[in-house]
């Protein structure tokens, strides 16, 4: 196998462990919601709970194969990893005070 398909193979199972680990980590809200009453997603919920998840692996993907220098990585993912949690926190419980904050 040559360097160069190596290089693809292992850039497909990056991508590839970023959907699947999308519906695995919806399904902990999923199971919890069967054994209490504290945890109360809508189907809404898990969409938006999704998409965010999602955007946040395809968002690191895209950064680690456009760009070079492993410092920005590193700062384009971490840049983009706050943002992903401050979206998800106002979301959660109104950091901000938007009107959103706990739908």
């Amino acid at each position: 196998m040559e360097n160069n398909q190596k290089i693809t193979l292992g850039k497909n199972l990056r991508l590839t462990a970023i959907v699947l680990a999308v519906p695995l980590l919806l399904i902990i809200p999923l199971i919890a919601m069967q054994f209490t009453n504290e945890v109360k997603w809508s189907a809404a919920d898990f969409a938006v709970g999704g998409t965010l998840l999602m955007s946040l692996g395809l968002g690191c993907e895209f950064i680690l194969r456009r760009t070079r220098a492993i410092k920005l990585r590193l700062m384009f993912c971490a840049i983009l990893i706050i943002i992903f949690f401050l979206i998800w926190a106002e979301l959660a419980v109104g950091i901000f005070g938007s009107p959103f904050a706990g739908s």
